[in-house]
């Protein structure tokens, strides 16, 4: 999918970096941080040759912010500019670039709270760090041919449950966690609400490894899409299995079959159906 010095330059760099393009957005309190250095923090190349993004390589494209990453896991997200941002909609500084990239709204991605990480004249490496790791990496560039101003270049993401808890808790996807209370890789086990310009705003998404469950009591979904139907109160088959998933109070079960997914609440038991293909709105 898509998608990434310290000393005395440090502190002008987001307040000063560049002038061209025209955009004077408002840059979001606490979107820059001072924060702390790293054990190692990254000194390589700010550009790495491009390479196209592939099947077989979805991280193709994300050059050095991907090599700034520091990920318990495997990257999850991350890729190159793609387009052109016109005359006027480039940043003015290096920050405004970063708060147009999040303007976005990947809906993975903290709001705020990233370090200037590594700079040249150029190019600056904003990261979001947890533990002294970088875990987001966002590189916006200077002037790029037909690109007046500061833009976002490449970023690169960790799987979005290696975040803090307390940002976890503000994205839009809902990580799930596992018995013990800890986050549960979102390549594993996710589950978001629709969006609003298809009507689908109450209609819960499961992801489940390759399996796709909804939560769909309004009925938005065309039933033939659907492996059985929504219930809102029903009692756990026999043979299913807790898979160890909870959310809030929620624990998830999933049926012997795999055709349908069965959420333990404190009201009681959901069936949540598998769909018969991937369901998306477009």
């Amino acid at each position: 999918m898509q998608r990434r010095i310290w000393g005395v330059l440090m502190a002008g760099v987001a307040a000063t970096a560049g002038c061209g393009g025209g955009n004077s957005l408002p840059v979001t309190d606490g979107l820059v941080v001072k924060g702390s250095a790293p054990p190692s923090p990254y000194a390589g190349p700010l550009r790495l040759k491009a390479t196209a993004q592939r099947d077989d390589d979805p991280f193709g494209g994300a050059g050095a912010a991907l090599q700034a990453l520091e990920c318990t896991g495997k990257p999850y997200l991350g890729g190159p500019g793609e387009g052109e941002w016109g005359e006027g909609d480039g940043g003015e500084t290096a920050a405004q670039a970063l708060q147009l990239f999040l303007r976005d709204d990947f809906g993975t991605l903290p709001e705020s709270g990233y370090r200037v990480e590594h700079h040249d004249a150029t190019r600056v490496l904003y990261s979001f760090d947890t533990g002294g790791r970088t875990r987001v990496a966002v590189i916006v560039a200077k002037d790029l041919p037909h690109r007046p101003g500061w833009g976002w270049e490449t970023y690169a993401q960790c799987d979005p449950s290696e975040l803090p808890k307390p940002v976890r808790d503000k994205l839009p996807i809902r990580i799930w966690e596992d018995r013990a209370g800890g986050p549960v890789p979102v390549t594993k086990v996710q589950s978001n609400l629709g969006p609003e310009h298809c009507d689908w705003q109450d209609v819960e998404f499961l992801s489940l490894g390759k399996r796709q469950y909804v939560r769909d009591a309004a009925g938005a979904i065309p039933r033939e899409l659907l492996r059985s139907a929504y219930a809102g109160d029903v009692t756990m088959p026999s043979g299913a299995t807790d898979t160890g998933y909870r959310q809030g109070d929620r624990a998830l079960w999933l049926a012997a079959d795999g055709t349908s997914a069965y959420v333990r609440t404190p009201d009681g038991i959901e069936r949540w159906p598998g769909t018969t293909e991937l369901v998306a709105c477009r």
